[in-house]
């Protein structure tokens, strides 16, 4: 049951600019995507200034028990694992490790010697020398690596080779040892191809730092935060509250194609009984981590704050700042991709491991210029925006996120509620996010 809104807490939210009604059209839309049988379960967190605005969670995080999504629940957030890699890139690279323009080859060797495919290549052996990759182009995704689930020679052959990092019984190491001995889909730099690039970056954190990812992760990132509930596993203990992984398609999660037309299709594919995210030998730096809405909320006002974590900076202001640029000529459509991305390729740019909004109305969704963030193969996703001081959390568990255009719709409902026509970030408090204390009990269960 919704809980009521207490004057106090209206007064808040028109302090905070957002329309009380308008935001419970998030709630409503959440509601016709369960009604519908496009998701089973989802649950979103809004934040403006540091200030929780909206929480909403409604559906099912397990059909078969009928356990419903709640704030607690614990999801697979696949490539929203990406920046966080990133971040521990940049945590090194402030501490002067490296320069991004060192090439992958001085961390993991078997990268020297590249070759790539020549243009037009119809068989894996038709190739040409290349340089090796940078740390810039894998975080930019302008290094030559591919994904299996892309279209291509090269995703062909990482199909044939088991590369897949799905946090099974390989380990990290074993697994980039297979990629790097397959060549590029073309000469780094060349275009922009969704790849496994972070998952190298991953190997790379854990050469610099002779310690490994899931360690990094926890004692670098993780602890400072007080994300206590993120990982590359679930705890027994914690396995009632992981929500299970429905597909909208019959024969495969990672079809790339929208949804069936006709009845919705939720078929289960990672149960919490028998998931792979329980005891993984693998750590993905590029999907492999699980999380809840608080604990990802507390990540993203990290970013919004600068790299301002609880007991200190992660990393500094300007470091957070060159992450969110473009770093591409221009959008990613310029780059001529020829893969599957979590986000529209027009009127959007990449920096180091997320989407950068350049042009909202290229990118046919409302936003600001500059909004940075990424989703995951799930269909969750989350966004900064600078300009409206915005963190965005939205979890729900469907693959592939190409099913349905609700990130768009989100974007839409969110800007929706936003009735401030004269923005001022100067009169904003930049407060430290509390969770647990909303401002209103707008689409709170």
């Amino acid at each position: 049951m919704v809980s009521e809104i207490s004057d106090d807490a209206t007064s808040k939210l028109q302090s905070l600019r957002f329309d009380r009604a308008r935001l419970d059209r998030i709630g409503d839309w959440m509601a016709r995507y369960v009604a519908q049988g496009k998701y089973a379960g989802s649950s979103v967190l809004i934040a403006r200034g540091g200030h929780e605005v909206y929480h909403h969670a409604t559906g099912l995080r397990d059909i078969e028990t009928g356990l419903p999504f709640e704030r607690d629940t614990i999801v697979r957030i696949y490539s929203m694992t990406k920046p966080v890699t990133a971040v521990a890139v940049m945590m090194l690279f402030e501490q002067g490790f490296f320069s991004l323009d060192t090439p992958v080859s001085e961390f993991i060797p078997a990268f020297r010697d590249m070759q790539a495919l020549i243009p037009g290549a119809e068989r894996i052996d038709q190739l040409e020398p290349c340089p090796v990759p940078t740390l810039h182009q894998l975080l930019t995704h302008t290094s030559g690596l591919s994904y299996a689930f892309n279209a291509g020679v090269l995703p062909q052959a990482m199909a044939k080779a088991g590369i897949g990092f799905d946090g099974g019984s390989t380990p990290l190491a074993e697994m980039v040892g297979r990629v790097a001995a397959l060549p590029l889909a073309f000469k780094p730099g060349a275009r922009w191809e969704y790849s496994v690039a972070s998952d190298v970056l991953g190997r790379v954190v854990e050469q610099v730092s002779g310690t490994a990812l899931d360690r990094f992760f926890h004692d670098k990132i993780f602890a400072p935060l007080g994300m206590i509930e993120t990982g590359f596993s679930v705890p027994e203990t914690d396995l009632r509250r992981f929500a299970t992984l429905y597909a909208s398609h019959p024969d495969t999660a990672l079809s790339l194609k929208p949804a069936p037309t006709g009845v919705p299709i939720l078929r289960t594919i990672d149960s919490a009984g028998d998931s792979c995210f329980r005891n993984p030998a693998g750590f993905s730096g590029g999907g492999g981590l699980v999380s809840t809405l608080e604990d990802y909320m507390r990540f993203c006002e990290m970013l919004r704050r600068g790299g301002e974590g609880p007991q200190g900076q992660l990393l500094s202001p300007q470091t957070v700042a060159f992450m969110m640029r473009n770093h591409l000529a221009g959008d990613i459509a310029s780059m001529g991709p020829t893969s599957f991305a979590e986000q529209p390729m027009q009127g959007v740019g990449f920096g180091l491991a997320g989407a950068v909004v350049l042009d909202p109305a290229r990118a046919r969704a409302p936003g600001s210029i500059g909004d940075f963030g990424w989703g995951g193969m799930a269909s969750t996703v989350f966004w900064i925006d600078h300009v409206l001081d915005l963190s965005v959390v939205f979890l729900t568990q469907l693959a592939p996120s190409s099913s349905y255009p609700s990130r768009a719709e989100l974007k839409a409902l969110v800007h929706g509620a936003f009735v401030d026509g004269n923005v001022d970030r100067g009169g904003f408090e930049q407060d430290s996010f509390e969770v647990g204390a909303p401002v209103s009990g707008a689409g709170m269960l």
